[in-house]
């Protein structure tokens, strides 16, 4: 069996099963604007402790998952 086949044949046996195909498109990990983003958002993560009165106001208005 080819592999155009067998590929066919996973392919109706999935869809048999009641599944679907599904495309998914993610970022591209090894591009430079990737990397540049990234690194924005880092230091964005490490200038956050100057901002904790922010977090902590969120804190004081929020409920816990108990209550």
């Amino acid at each position: 069996m080819s592999s155009a086949g067998r590929v066919s044949a996973y392919r109706a046996r999935m869809r048999a099963a009641g599944l679907r195909p599904v495309q998914v498109w993610v970022p591209d990990v090894r591009s430079d604007s990737f990397a540049a983003q990234a690194r924005t958002q880092a230091a964005r993560i490490a200038d956050a402790a100057a901002h904790s009165d922010d977090m902590q106001f969120v804190e004081a208005i929020s409920s816990s998952w108990d209550e």
